[in-house]
């Protein structure tokens, strides 16, 4: 099974709220995914003080090392994004030493209950081919669309060797076949 994009609007605002009335830390990591287009081991052990500074402003930039590519990584967080952390930060008082995503057992959440919960509401929301990458290519998938298609851009941002790699992960080339499909019918 090829990992997919999620495609619709409709089911995105779906999950986030089946994710979010599960646990706001939920609802806030599928957020996260979906605005930043991070991988799910580079977004899970955030902590506060990643993202806010001292005096309690945002942060000009997310700046991470990438895990899988050790590359420095910086990211101009949008303001539903914001505003989303905002609300999750006061409500579950959290101070600049903790994890965005804290686990029960002590720690942040690992990737494979991260996986489960999100899996489980795409299930239940019926969304299919979805995995942790799913948030990573709809970020691309939907960016892509709205910069009218600079796909060096987001080539360039996922890190990837060509853009036929890049629209390939983000699902659109699948899409290209199946208008393909349907232009011709007899």
């Amino acid at each position: 099974m090829t990992v997919e994009p999620i495609r619709d609007k409709a089911k995105i605002t779906q999950m986030y709220f089946y994710l979010n009335g599960k646990n706001p830390k939920y609802g806030l990591l599928f957020k996260f995914g979906l605005n930043t287009g991070l991988r799910i081991s580079d977004i899970l052990p955030l902590k506060v003080e990643d993202v806010y500074l001292k005096n309690g402003a945002f942060r000009e930039y997310l700046v991470l090392n990438e895990m899988k590519t050790s590359k420095e990584k910086k990211i101009k967080l949008n303001d539903s994004i914001r505003k989303s952390i905002s609300g999750y930060v006061k409500k579950e008082k959290l101070s600049e030493k903790d994890y965005l995503f804290p686990s029960k057992k002590g720690g942040h959440i690992g990737r494979v209950q991260a996986y489960r919960v999100l899996k489980e509401a795409s299930d239940i929301i019926g969304i299919e081919n979805f995995g942790t990458h799913s948030l990573r290519k709809t970020w691309g998938y939907w960016t892509y669309k709205v910069s009218r298609y600079n796909i060096g851009l987001i080539m360039d941002t996922f890190n990837h060797s060509s853009q036929s790699v890049t629209l390939r992960y983000i699902g659109v080339n699948q899409d290209q076949k199946d208008e393909l499909y349907s232009l011709v019918q007899f």
